[in-house]
């Protein structure tokens, strides 16, 4: 019998403990179960977890695929490797920006870190980004801007000492699991309460002591009507604002009229007036994809945290507390140079660029001068140059970008290499892919959303012809840059010293954090110089406030609503918003039978009786400026009228997402759009009736 191996759990970011067991003989996860002695769960594990991990559906890649004749065909690791370090080597020939990257927040810290030493310290490119920009730059940008530096101030030692929960577009029910437990139990103590600001009913709402069904997009409006409002009855902490922050009297100057707020929300007065009581006692604020995934997600943001500074809701059992959307999303903001470089530092300051060129080995001249323009950037500049290739490491753009159909066909004409461990959208496009381990057979470290750092351990072997990520990295990158990328195989030890040692004296200082110390640990939270402290609340020492910023104190912002991204209009009267569902993961890479056939509409009732016309037999096409999907329709009550909520899991949605984004962060706004629904076509269910798709998407809306 095999051994148990403790790891991390990969699902999602709460970076749960986990025990599992190799099968006996031959390749694979035979048992998965909680460890009880991991310090972030201490035995606590979501089902989905454990399932995901032991048994994912999907279909695993198992070798090397080249594209021969219009298919992908098996092919050998030296054919694979040397027909990808041939054209990008043409195509980083003339232009270090010849080849985009695209990370992931399903990888290591290790292998995340050494893909963004080769695509910035080897190519040279700025155009280099990961799908946590997707879920998370919003949130990132805003703590920037703010406290001067990214992350979360709280850990989950602060959930049971709050009393009121503010969970606001988020659902952890379905996205957080273990996390949720945490909330709903300190909810529901005598002195406390949760709240849920939420369009659309939710696991999450369900459990609420009040639910806010606020109206898509509006969350601005509806958190300045309620600042404006604690401003009004003297609800404010004047000391903590006085001695703390910045830019109060400047925010208080732009603050809208709370009733006409409360109306663009769509809620009443007295709703505003119950939230903003709430904040007199100490409140955790939680934001997810609801918040971020906006043109407005950093104002958004931001507005969150002025709600907690204007309170005084900053210390133990309170503050901003944003949920982080994948794995090791936090990993690849510390230590992958997506952002910024490793430890957090800024990418225009001279002397960080000197520190990284020289424990790279390159020019500092040599790395690009800005972080560049976010995946949706890098679509567009792979369709109009400069880049001639692209590397998909982990991760499915062709289902999860935004405005999906047109991302397809730009990547069809690319030539595209795409390293994942099942066959994905993206993986159907592909002129090479590479097949990569995934959770069990992976050796690292990842860090969770409260900035804990533990080991990702294998428990079985690989089979013959797949690798790790992070040796995949290291073959092509040795091939290209050998003084740059050491030759395979690579230790992923050494590789998490290089970047531990770069941390130091950083933000997010993880010097103090070795292998050896989370063996004997098993998680450690950054910051922490040193081998025996770990951090705990962020910019306090118990007594006094310290923040890096220009004026050491945290600053508050001034942005309004500006609207929505897409209003609703004649052709295209309804309003789509997406979200989780518990049973699914991500693009529905790990759960495909979840996501066979149409994707599933909720929808109200009163909606439903409305559009009838568009009705064929339970089924309908929704039809945005984008394209048209053909769905299953299910009466909601949860759901508004006028609103269509449809699952991010499902490849088909993003089809119809808008590709706008927020101009701070170049997050997407994936959260609303305007639609409509149209009768399916008998003969071809993704027509609508006497339209085809092009003259539904650019006809009549035009």
């Amino acid at each position: 019998m095999t051994e148990w191996t403790p790891t991390t759990c990969m699902r999602c970011a709460v970076g749960c403990g986990h025990l599992q067991k190799g099968v006996d003989s031959g390749y694979g996860v035979d048992t998965v179960r909680g460890d009880a002695n991991h310090p972030v769960s201490r035995g606590l594990a979501c089902q989905r977890g454990i399932s995901e991990s032991a048994d994912p559906d999907g279909e695993w890649l198992t070798r090397p695929l080249i594209r021969k004749g219009g298919r992908l065909v098996a092919t050998s690791w030296d054919t694979a490797l040397g027909v990808v370090t041939n054209r990008f080597e043409d195509a980083l020939e003339n232009n270090p920006d010849g080849v985009a990257v695209l990370g992931s927040g399903q990888q290591t810290n290790e292998s995340a870190y050494l893909l963004g030493k080769l695509a910035r310290g080897g190519f040279g490119t700025r155009y280099y980004d990961a799908n946590t920009t997707l879920c998370m730059a919003s949130a990132v940008t805003a703590y920037y801007q703010a406290f001067g530096s990214d992350a979360p101030p709280p850990t989950y030692d602060d959930v049971p000492e709050a009393q009121t929960h503010l969970v606001w577009g988020a659902n952890p029910t379905a996205a957080h699991p273990v996390l949720y437990r945490w909330i709903s139990q300190s909810a529901d103590e005598d002195d406390s309460q949760l709240i849920v600001v939420d369009p659309v009913e939710s696991g999450t709402a369900e459990d609420a002591d009040h639910h806010v069904q606020l109206a898509p997009g509006t969350d601005l409006a509806f958190a300045r009507a309620v600042l404006a409002r604690l401003i009004e009855t003297d609800a404010i902490d004047p000391d903590f604002i006085e001695e703390t922050t910045v830019g109060f009297e400047a925010l208080v100057e732009e603050l809208p009229d709370v009733e006409e707020a409360a109306a663009t929300a769509k809620v009443s007065v007295e709703t505003v007036d119950a939230v903003a009581e709430s904040l007199s006692d100490d409140t955790l604020i939680y934001w997810g994809m609801g918040v971020n995934q906006s043109v407005q997600g950093t104002a958004t943001a931001r507005a969150l945290i002025d709600l907690c500074l204007a309170t005084g809701n900053l210390g133990p059992g309170s503050g901003p507390f944003s949920l982080t959307g994948q794995a090791n999303s936090m990993g690849t903001r510390i230590c992958s140079s997506k952002g910024t470089w490793p430890g957090h530092r800024a990418f225009g300051d001279p002397d960080h660029r000197e520190t990284v060129a020289d424990a790279w080995g390159v020019d500092a001249e040599g790395l690009p001068a800005d972080p560049g323009p976010g995946p949706v950037g890098i679509v567009d500049a792979l369709a109009d140059g400069p880049p001639e290739a692209c590397w998909a490491v982990a991760t499915n753009p062709a289902a999860g970008m935004p405005d999906a159909e047109a991302v397809r066909e730009t990547l069809d004409e690319t030539f595209l290499v795409v390293q994942d461990a099942f066959r994905t959208e993206t993986v159907e496009l592909a002129d090479v892919v590479l097949p990569a381990a995934t959770w069990g057979e992976t050796e690292g470290t990842a860090t969770n959303m409260e900035r804990t750092i533990s080991r990702v351990r294998a428990t079985t072997e690989l089979p013959s012809k797949v690798r790790q990520d992070i040796d995949i990295i290291a073959a092509i990158g040795h091939r290209l840059f050998p003084g740059v990328i050491d030759r395979p195989p690579v230790e992923p030890e050494g590789v998490f010293d290089a970047f531990r040692e770069l941390t130091a004296g950083t933000p997010a200082d993880c010097s103090g954090i070795s292998y050896d110390r989370l063996d004997a640990e098993l998680a450690v939270r950054w910051p922490t110089a040193d081998p025996d402290s770990q951090a705990g609340y962020r910019y306090t020492d118990g007594e006094e406030w310290t923040f890096p910023t220009p004026e050491n104190r945290a600053r508050f912002s001034t942005a309004t609503h500006g609207g929505l991204a897409e209003p609703t209009d004649e052709s295209y009267p309804l309003t789509l918003t997406t979200g989780r569902r518990a049973d699914a993961y991500n693009t529905g890479v790990r759960t495909r039978e979840e996501t066979a056939g149409c994707p599933v509409a909720r929808v109200h009732p009163q909606t439903t009786l409305d559009q009838m016309a568009a009705l064929d037999r339970g089924q309908t096409v929704i039809v945005s400026r984008r394209a048209s999907v053909t769905v299953e329709v299910q009466p909601d009550n949860g759901v508004p009228e006028g609103v269509v909520w449809l699952p991010i899991h499902h490849p088909a949605v993003n089809a119809l997402t808008l590709p706008e984004v927020d101009p701070e962060s170049d997050e997407p706004n994936f959260k609303q759009c305007a639609i409509d629904m149209r009768p399916p076509s008998p003969s071809n269910p993704l027509t609508t009736q006497g339209l085809t798709v092009d003259e539904t998407v650019a006809g009549e809306g035009d």
